[in-house]
């Protein structure tokens, strides 16, 4: 329940936004924005297009794109690379904020979020007379498969 009324609200905040910026509401955007902001995890322009030609062959992989950006700049989705040459797309609930892991052989990509880290941003911040916008936390290193693989692989 609690999930299906941030989607609501994050679809009005969405609407809002294209509203502000002068551009039309079309079926087709609202149909990439409700895939996308529904999605759990990261996604390229290219996954996403895949998943709304599933509903509407007739979509374009450039409505997808210019779709994304907005969502993007009204701070409903992050555009990550995670040390890779494609851009991911993930959706970012407002008031929510989580960190990331990344495999440096297998490219999983796991999700945390960490009080301990967000306090002390905040502190490192104060102690520097810095305000935070917003920031960015990716650790790249070894899930636990690989290093058992590399383990085995090894011995």
């Amino acid at each position: 329940m609690k999930m299906n009324f941030i989607f609501i609200m994050d679809k009005k905040i969405f609407k809002e936004y294209v509203k502000s910026q002068g551009l039309r509401q079309s079926v087709q955007r609202d149909l990439i924005a409700d895939i996308f902001l529904s999605n759990q995890g990261h996604s390229s322009s290219e996954e996403l297009l895949a998943a709304v030609r599933k509903k509407d062959p007739k979509i374009g992989l450039t409505t997808v794109y210019r779709t994304l950006k907005l969502l993007t700049r009204c701070g409903l989705a992050a555009e990550r690379k995670f040390n890779r040459q494609t851009s991911y797309f993930e959706a970012i609930p407002q008031g929510k904020h989580h960190d990331h892991l990344i495999c440096l052989d297998c490219g999983r990509i796991l999700e945390f979020e960490n009080p301990t880290i967000e306090s002390l941003q905040v502190l490192v911040a104060q102690e520097h007379h810095f305000i935070i916008s917003h920031h960015i936390l990716e650790l790249y290193g070894y899930c636990r498969d690989c290093v058992q693989q590399r383990k085995s692989d090894s011995g």
